[in-house]
């Protein structure tokens, strides 16, 4: 199969990128005042939503990409309206977002073979036990949420627990629902896999955004032929993990990706936490942290020894993998 390129001539997310330059400048500059601004500001954007909404439902137009037309010249985070943290509590319409979500396109689509090949779900699988414990542990997520989305970091309890095998798919679990979206982030800088399962070439990914303050956000943002999941690769430079992953850029850039889209879940794949720093590093960041623990490998002192490199207050559990 082809590996597919991301278009280094535009981005794919232009909007989220020009947002994130916004928030990351504010937060710089310690600008406190921006929330009242945007409640001021925030019937007028809703109206103005909706009218460029209904007047692209008029008009016919689907955003797909023309006839040899790159991924990068078209934009489906287009598709999706600010979220209610921006615009203020209740403006924004879910049946919109859903709607606008349906449209989100995808330059290449990975077949069922090719699912089933890498091991990653999807609502139709002929492995319908597997599907259904994860569609069970995504419940569980969002009763303890509230529905809300959220961050979570994924890491195992030791090398080859098979955490990223549990964070693609449970990332892939979120995106089943029309009106949700997935995004995946590769943190495992020292041995990242995600882009090669999913058959990516990518070309830059987390840590070329964080060393460049004027990187383009959209350039590390990829389809993965897996419908309303996307993915931020590990990035070219794997070094030196913990001085990114505690960078203000880092703390910035997770803050954006998750308040700018209310239907968007965010799931990091870590190193594990047996080996490296990064999982308890970021969970610091996220709002929760799970544990993978590979079946009858490990003991239970060594899990709880790993359980307890979490905050408790975000601590969400121990999955056997296995």
């Amino acid at each position: 199969m082809a590996k597919y390129r991301q278009g280094a001539s535009g981005s794919s997310e232009d909007v989220e990128s020009a947002k994130f330059d916004a928030t990351f400048e504010d937060e710089r500059r310690g600008q406190s005042d921006d929330r009242i601004s945007d409640n001021k500001n925030s019937d007028n954007r809703e109206a103005d939503n909706q009218k460029n909404l209904r007047r692209q439902d008029a008009n016919g137009s689907d955003q797909s990409p023309r006839n040899g037309s790159a991924y990068s010249e078209w934009d489906d985070s287009r598709m999706l309206v600010p979220s209610s943290l921006e615009l203020g509590p209740g403006a924004v319409d879910k049946y919109v977002i859903s709607k606008q979500i349906v449209k989100m396109q995808e330059p290449r689509r990975l077949t069922p073979d090719d699912l089933d090949e890498r091991r990653i779900i999807y609502p139709e699988s002929r492995n319908r036990d597997l599907v259904n414990r994860f569609r069970h542990l995504r419940t569980k997520l969002l009763e303890l949420s509230g529905g809300n989305n959220f961050t979570l970091v994924v890491s195992g309890a030791k090398e080859g627990a098979g955490a990223s095998f549990m964070a693609l798919n449970l990332a892939a679990a979120f995106a089943f629902d029309q009106s949700k979206t997935a995004l995946i982030i590769d943190c495992n800088l020292r041995h990242p896999t995600l882009h090669s399962q999913l058959d990516l070439a990518a070309e830059a990914g987390l840590t070329d955004f964080l060393e460049d303050s004027d990187y383009d956000i959209g350039k590390i943002i990829y389809p993965t032929g897996i419908p309303r999941l996307r993915l931020v690769p590990a990035g070219s430079r794997r070094e030196n993990a913990a001085e990114f992953f505690t960078s203000f850029r880092m703390k910035q850039f997770l803050l954006a990706i998750r308040r700018r889209y209310p239907d968007r879940f965010i799931v990091l794949d870590t190193a594990p936490i047996s080996d490296s720093p990064d999982a308890r590093i970021l969970g610091d960041l996220c709002d929760y942290s799970m544990l993978v623990v590979p079946h009858g490998q490990i003991t239970a002192a060594a899990v709880d020894n790993a359980a307890q490199a979490f905050d408790p207050e975000k601590f969400v559990g121990a999955v056997i993998n296995g």
